[in-house]
């Protein structure tokens, strides 16, 4: 049976040409011969080889072997993942080995031996099929690198609070110091963490995200340090663990308040250490990746040692990095809901839509217990079943107990004339009669905010 290979054979003697093709071509599946080394370049081009078979000496009277010394270093110049075979006189040893050093796979003397020739080439063709897998692998994880580590998602930051938490985030990424991102849920830890990784000088390796709220106590050594087969009840293979997966990389520990004391434990270990144990295994293996760790639990029970071991948080926590509720940030909410607005009219092929003036305002003055999450989630409801261009605030279902008070409460009104009115004067007071915020938190332009000022002598 032929084998994938191809070969070439590069040499001025035409005996050797011939013998060499009918000797390889029933073994692999393309053998091309050549006796003008000033062909190789084009032939390059044309088709790439798994093995090269190059005499050491071109025309009478050469045995220096620096022909086949320059003509090695230009193939290798072509195509520096090339196998080449110098084919070298009988007992002429110093210059096979002078070409390995220089690049070359191996060597074969001529007058050579047929099954000589045949395991060095099928050797050589194993190689250069490996080397092609490895470089494909790169590329494909080199790619999904990329993939994983960027967010479609902007940050959207108008708000105090907002710019300063992007201010540390902008500091730390450039560094390789552990970040701890704190923030109730649907706050945007995890956009944080891929915008740190994003801009750290490992963005091209991989962006390991791993929600340890979501991973069972007995599968936890499993799941960040990984198993051998036949660790357990269950395993059938080996498996690599996060952390090794992530080497070169970022990884993510989302939730990390939610893990218990003795875990703590173990993961301070590994972190401590740089070092890993498979379970199964008593090979320790070392991982270089950066940590970045998230929760929703507030400062009080981290710092409480009944709860969170003190020593892993001061590991974790060479940057801490606050996200503000939502609605400590509203003045970003009108910004935030366009951007889903739209990005949710694309998703299900919808005709675009806008937020009436009243929607805008009901949005602003919700509480928002579930953060950015669940203002997605109220739009995403509403592109798919409003009919109509604009949403009202009918199109939002929002519990009128998470309501909080941005525009006069006093007044109990549903003229949209006064709701205008309220919200225009509430914005500019909140904002202290800043235009330009004020009109950014009313999805507005400032000229058509001085026109609505003006309309209602404001």
């Amino acid at each position: 049976m032929l084998q994938d290979g191809r070969i070439l054979i590069v040499d001025d003697d035409q005996d050797i040409l011939v013998a060499g093709k009918m000797l390889l071509k029933r073994h692999f599946s393309q053998i091309d011969i050549c006796n003008r080394p000033e062909q190789i370049p084009v032939l390059l081009a044309e088709s790439r080889y798994d093995a090269i078979l190059l005499d050491m000496n071109f025309g009478p009277g050469e045995s220096s072997g620096e022909q086949g010394y320059r003509w090695l270093e230009k193939i290798l110049a072509i195509d520096p993942q090339a196998v080449v075979i110098m084919i070298t006189a009988h007992g002429d040893m110093e210059v096979a080995v002078e070409a390995m050093k220089r690049g070359a796979t191996d060597f074969v003397a001529k007058p050579w031996h047929n099954n000589k020739v045949l395991a060095t080439v099928s050797s050589a063709v194993k190689l250069s099929h490996s080397r092609t897998e490895a470089s494909e692998l790169r590329t494909a994880n080199n790619l999904l690198a990329e993939v994983t580590s960027q967010s479609s998602q902007p940050i959207i930051a108008g708000s105090d609070a907002m710019r300063q938490a992007l201010n540390l985030l902008e500091r730390s990424a450039p560094t390789d110091a552990n970040v701890l991102i704190l923030g109730e849920n649907g706050t945007g830890k995890e956009l944080i963490a891929r915008a740190i990784h994003g801009q750290s000088p490992r963005h091209h390796k991989v962006f390991m995200s791993v929600d340890l709220g979501a991973v069972a106590e007995s599968l936890f050594e499993s799941e960040l340090f990984g198993h051998r087969k036949g660790a357990f009840t269950g395993a059938n293979e080996d498996r690599t663990g996060r952390l090794l997966a992530a080497d070169g990389g970022t990884l993510f520990l989302d939730e990390i308040g939610n893990l218990p004391l003795h875990l703590q434990a173990k993961l301070l270990t590994v972190l401590a250490q740089r070092q890993v144990t498979p379970l199964g295994s008593n090979q320790a293996k070392s991982f270089d990746v950066r940590v970045i760790a998230a929760t929703n639990l507030p400062l009080e029970q981290l710092h409480d040692e009944q709860r969170f071991r003190q020593d892993l948080l001061f590991r974790l926590n060479t940057v801490e990095i606050h996200l503000p509720a939502l609605r400590e940030r509203q003045e970003d909410i009108a910004a935030i809901a366009e951007y889903y607005l739209k990005h949710y009219c694309r998703k299900y092929q919808k005709p675009a839509k806008q937020l009436s003036l009243e929607a805008m305002v009901q949005l602003q003055a919700y509480h928002w217990p579930g953060n950015i999450r669940e203002l997605r989630h109220a739009l995403e409801r509403a592109v798919i079943l409003s009919e109509h261009q604009t949403l009202d605030a009918t199109d939002f279902q929002l519990s009128n107990r998470a309501m909080v008070p941005t525009v006069q409460p006093e007044v109990q009104t549903f003229n949209l004339e006064e709701l205008e009115r309220q919200a225009v004067e509430g914005a500019l007071k909140t904002h202290r009669y800043n235009i330009s915020h004020a009109a950014k938190a009313l999805g507005l332009t400032r000229a058509a905010l001085y026109r609505r000022m003006e309309k209602h002598g404001l």
